[in-house]
């Protein structure tokens, strides 16, 4: 179990066993983060979690309550969580979208311009070192979109924005659960958009797959979980991987 999986559960045990009611203050960040035998951070991101889907509600220069809990309050939010763990059918979406946003990536790297890169890199360069879940998915949302613009297809690109919304929250509950999600989207992210820069179609497609089925497998995990498959390998290139001279580039577009 995650760290953070494991902290979420801690509190919601506190919840259901009536240590903790509607209404009432959680206590102190380090005194709970002793008691429950958690670090400091993984508690921080469960509360972050547990506020996301209106368990918790953090007043800033207040305290941390247990809202009302009343299920009107609860289903607004919640439906994604059971959407998740009940529902197996998100991963359609991302299976789609595994199918074609490397391609979109792929393409990109043919039809973009020097131009189109700057734009992409300067949205990256927006984030900073530590940026949020919900900072992330905003620029997550208009960096796959850049790109599939980019592709030149005007069809593959509505197809692939209209997928967004079927998997966004998704990628929240990631965000907010999965310790190194956030980093590791920024990692991956930069990789596309190097290979992209650098005119290798294939080694942006190879990205770009290996980046949407980091989220597939998670999912498959929630739904379905079991013993830690090994890591999927990471796609490598040699210097002249890929590319096309600027004739061929110049005659693709």
């Amino acid at each position: 179990m995650r760290v953070t999986d494991e902290a979420i559960g801690r509190i919601k045990e506190m919840i259901v066993a009536g240590e903790l009611r509607p209404g009432d203050r959680l206590p102190r960040e380090p005194d709970l983060a002793a008691r429950l035998g958690l670090s400091r951070s993984s508690l921080r991101e469960a509360v972050k979690a547990l506020a996301l889907i209106r368990v918790l509600d953090v007043r800033q220069g207040d305290g941390t309550y247990v809202t009302s809990l009343d299920p009107s309050l609860l289903l607004e939010t919640m439906g994604f969580v059971l959407d998740l763990h009940q529902d197996a059918s998100v991963l359609e979406f991302f299976e789609v979208r595994r199918i074609l946003e490397p391609a979109a990536a792929a393409r990109a790297a043919v039809l973009m311009t020097a131009a189109d890169v700057a734009v992409l890199r300067a949205l990256l360069d927006e984030l900073g070192p530590e940026p949020s879940v919900e900072d992330l998915l905003t620029n997550d949302v208009e960096f796959h979109r850049l790109i599939a613009v980019g592709s030149g297809n005007r069809a593959l690109a509505s197809i692939i924005d209209s997928l967004r919304q079927q998997t966004y929250r998704a990628r929240i509950w990631r965000g907010m659960t999965q310790s190194d999600a956030v980093a590791r989207t920024v990692a991956e992210h930069r990789a596309i958009l190097d290979a992209i820069a650098e005119q290798q179609p294939e080694v942006a497609r190879s990205w770009a797959t290996v980046h949407i089925a980091g989220v597939e497998r998670w999912i498959q995990d929630a739904l379905n979980p079991g013993p830690a498959e090994a890591p999927a390998r990471r796609p490598t290139a040699s210097a002249g991987s890929g590319r096309r001279s600027s004739r061929s580039r110049s005659a693709a577009r």
